[in-house]
């Protein structure tokens, strides 16, 4: 006997203009991109009105296709549009988002990131038939600088201001010259500003990608602490031997091809009188936990990069969805006695696991 599912119209006509809504906020992503690579936000944060003309003026783009540009914004409530006088304004309250790269909640790094992430879409579907997956080295390499710009706001207002000030003694060994190893750094933004914070403290970096750390040494000559800060391109089975007050990695272990092993490695590497601090992103493994704005943000991006990442390597695929509890139990078969979650009250904030001997 079929079984007959009765359809309400009203319901598939909602989920139709839905699926259109997406699909438009899925083309002004690439709008978003251009604005932000081009400037444009940054031409508009005066919050003054201005014209297509004046715009086009300012800043010597193509009238037309500004024209379009800014239909794209205005119809998307990004920019504000008085008919009348056919005049465009950025609402200030957007200028800290989208135009202030000082600001705590600067989102061009994200804004970034989606042209990227989605141009491996294609690939990713080889993936899904067939396993494996897309290995760093074959995203654009303007992921990178994405990823700085993503996180930098974390090292500019909570690192030194709040996440240190939360550990057990780390701030104190700092600042009477104790070691750092962040692992993982990436183009070295948290390293570089450890060790503008405290001049005493010795900082190393190191990174398996190798234009990442020409970016790192890069960074640290123009913030003035190239002398101070030392980058290695290498893998945690490399710092054998080596021991540190301080360990880090920021949002790196849910990547990792054996985050198991990493995790044993700094183990080793961290002094027994130290502390690791593993920052992850502040999700569940548990699906249901995560339905909400952040989970329909990382599910989408752990596919198009955390995951496929590890999976390429034959790696354990965590995938974003770390959460408390695997974290918890991985740092105990890793060898530490002691784990944390530093409490906050800024959720959108990753979370702080404090991990010791």
């Amino acid at each position: 006997m079929s079984h007959v599912i009765e359809i309400e119209k009203a319901k598939v006509e909602q989920f139709s203009a839905r699926i259109m809504e997406d699909y438009g906020n899925t083309l002004r992503g690439a709008m978003l991109y251009i604005g932000d690579q081009l400037g444009l936000f940054k031409a508009l944060a005066d919050g003054e009105w201005v014209t297509l003309e004046e715009l086009a003026q300012k800043t010597g783009y193509n009238p037309r296709y500004l024209r379009e540009w800014l239909g794209s914004m205005a119809t998307g409530n990004y920019v504000s549009y008085d008919p009348p006088s056919k005049r465009y304004r950025l609402p200030p309250e957007f200028v800290p988002v989208l135009a202030d790269e000082d600001s705590p909640y600067f989102a061009g790094g994200i804004i970034q990131l989606s042209v990227p992430f989605v141009s491996m879409a294609p690939r990713v579907i080889e993936a899904f038939r067939n396993g494996g997956g897309c290995p760093e080295e074959a995203f654009p390499l303007e992921t990178w600088e994405g990823m700085e710009r993503m996180t930098m706001p974390w090292y500019k207002h909570y690192l030194v201001q709040h996440w240190i000030p939360s550990l057990d003694g780390v701030k104190a060994k700092l600042e009477t010259g104790g070691s750092v190893l962040d692992f993982g750094c990436g183009s070295g933004l948290a390293a570089i500003t450890i060790a503008q914070a405290f001049p005493e403290a010795r900082v190393f970096g190191c990174d398996f990608h190798g234009p990442s750390i020409e970016r790192a040494r890069a960074n640290a000559e123009a913030a003035g602490v190239g002398d101070r800060v030392r980058f290695e391109v290498s893998d945690s089975d490399a710092l054998v031997g080596q021991k540190f007050d301080f360990v880090t990695t920021f949002v790196v272990i849910h990547d990792a091809t054996d985050p198991q092993q990493m995790m044993a490695d700094l183990r080793q590497s961290t002094a027994d009188d130290g502390t690791y601090l593993m920052v992850e992103l502040n999700l569940s493994e548990e699906l249901h936990e995560n339905m909400n704005l952040f989970g329909r943000v990382m599910y989408p991006q752990s596919t198009l990069y955390c995951m496929t990442c590890s999976l390429s390597h034959g790696g354990a695929g965590i995938g974003a969805f770390m959460g408390e509890n695997r974290a918890r139990r991985m740092a105990e078969a890793a060898g530490f006695k002691r784990f944390r979650k530093v409490p906050s009250d800024k959720p959108a904030l990753p979370a702080l696991f404090e991990l010791r001997p």
